[in-house]
């Protein structure tokens, strides 16, 4: 596999032909912001915060980093004052949903943004598909789904599988960014599990 050389911040970073700008800027220890991206997940660019400026033959784009493929020459910066304004953006969007939400909060401090910006939608899911995308591509279980579209799409345990598979695992509980899994899975526990509600916790 052929090396492919390219600059982040500067830096002259060596890649291995078929990584993406995230994974060469991991390698060599940049950091790059994301919510939605898992090293153990397929690439999904779903909440885009991990966007970076790439320049190509003098022209400048704005790309996700856990996409966007590694090239020869091509020129990355992962910080600018456009790119805080875009997580700024982001972030306010996504506490609309999540205005509670831990790690939000942590980088609504870095970015400077409003939790008040928009108008409340909270739903506690960002729709970052880490629960979803683990529970089919790590477990092969497929026991939650996204259900509808648009500002009413939401995770939705699938019962009949949720029943047999997730009281014993809850692996993808510690990797939703907004804990709203927590809350899902209570919900469809009460509806899956009746007898589990007068069981004394542990």
């Amino acid at each position: 596999m052929s090396e492919i050389i390219l600059q982040i911040d500067g830096k002259e970073v060596t890649a291995s032909e078929g990584m993406t700008v995230l994974e060469a800027a991991q390698q060599a220890g940049i950091t790059i912001p994301t919510l939605c991206h898992h090293e153990k997940l397929d690439p999904y660019g779903g909440c885009r915060f991990c966007t970076v400026e790439a320049e190509v033959r003098g022209w400048t784009n704005f790309v996700a980093a856990c996409l966007y493929p590694v090239a020869n020459n091509l020129v990355v910066k992962t910080r600018s004052e456009k790119l805080n304004r875009i997580r700024k953006m982001i972030l306010e969007l996504l506490l609309a949903h999540a205005p509670d939400a831990f790690d939000l909060q942590d980088l609504a401090k870095e970015y400077g943004a409003k939790k008040d910006r928009f108008e409340k939608e909270a739903s506690f899911c960002i729709h970052c598909g880490l629960c979803v995308r683990y529970c089919a591509e790590v477990k092969k279980k497929n026991a939650i789904t996204f259900v509808d579209k648009g500002k009413t799409r939401e995770i939705s345990f699938i019962p009949e599988i949720a029943s047999k598979e997730c009281w014993s695992c809850k692996e993808c509980f510690p990797l939703c960014p907004t804990e709203a899994l927590q809350a899902a899975y209570v919900l469809v526990q009460a509806l899956a599990f009746p007898s589990l509600e007068s069981t004394p916790a542990e």
